[in-house]
């Protein structure tokens, strides 16, 4: 055997070599294993998060201030100012839920826009999966939902509920408001990249979304006058509003309509239900198909 031949046997095997001209494609969205994007994710969510109160006195107690004072500014406007109860018992209390609620979707989604953009460094990584980056600020946003979470069990309690078997629905209803979440996440950071109208486009819709997904009413004080029944209909195809509808029923008081019960059909649930799935098959198709040339675009 010649010498060349000897050196060449000795190599490693490097597996296949793109040739000159042959387009080399980049890291996909999860790369190549999941479990290492899932530790990025993590990693990513959990260094924000100590950031956010880096410095701070009280630390993490300020995730739990701002709920505390805002439901004390609700209790005092609502008990004894206004009265938009409609029949429902706990107003307050799940007036706050839907805050509490709304701010986990608007911020997570918010966060995730230009998420891709402000880790441009770790994108521009040969080895770095992009989808790591979005799938980290909805993983803050459960940290913050779950901190969120608590003065408002408290509350519901001191108010004078009790806990009851519906109660074991809820987190069933919070893991689909973090897949609709998830899925407009992907939606919205991969699109980003290449159309920056997304981002004031998105600020326009999350406000839409907040007046008109009963936060602030109930949907049978609307179902009783003219043609609202039609508009309970068409607020309770946003995913977020049948969520929100879902969670109240079943934790704060079934008082609060379920969303299969303000609707003029039972079956109606399956449009804001199909829309969260839709989201989460787009997302992830839109992150395959961009993914490999999101730091070119960068």
């Amino acid at each position: 055997m010649t010498t060349a031949a000897t050196e060449k046997a000795d190599l490693p095997d490097l597996g296949p070599v793109a040739e000159v001209g042959q387009l080399v494609k980049g890291p996909s969205a999860i790369g190549s294993d999941p479990r290492r994007m899932w530790r990025l994710a993590t990693l990513l969510a959990t260094t924000d998060f100590k950031l956010k109160f880096f410095g701070s006195v009280l630390g993490y107690l300020w995730q739990l201030v701002n709920p505390l004072m805002l439901f004390g500014v609700l209790f005092v406007v609502f008990s004894f100012g206004l009265s938009l109860d409609a029949g429902v018992k706990y107003f307050p209390v799940g007036l706050l839920l839907g805050i509490v609620l709304f701010s986990f979707v608007s911020e997570t989604t918010t966060n995730a826009v230009s998420s891709l953009v402000q880790r441009e460094t770790l994108v521009r990584k040969v080895d770095f999966p992009r989808l790591a980056v979005p799938l980290s600020r909805v993983l803050l946003g459960i940290l913050n939902l779950a901190l969120n979470m608590v003065p408002v069990l408290l509350f519901l309690v001191l108010s004078g509920a009790r806990p009851g078997l519906s109660w074991l629905l809820v987190p069933f209803g919070l893991f689909v408001l973090v897949l609709f979440s998830f899925g407009m996440s992907m939606i919205l950071s991969i699109s980003y990249v290449r159309y920056r109208d997304v981002e004031p486009i998105w600020s326009v819709a999350t406000q839409v979304m907040f007046y008109a997904s009963g936060v602030f009413f109930t949907f049978d004080s609307i179902a009783n006058r003219e043609h609202g029944q039609l508009f309970v209909d068409l607020m309770l195809c946003s995913p977020f509003a049948m969520v929100l509808a879902a969670v109240r029923h079943w934790l704060v008081d079934p008082s609060w309509e379920a969303p299969w019960e303000a609707m003029s059909s039972p079956w109606l649930i399956l449009i804001p239900l199909s829309l969260i799935a839709l989201s989460l098959v787009v997302g992830a198709l839109m992150f395959r198909k961009q993914s490999p040339r999101v730091a070119e675009d960068l």
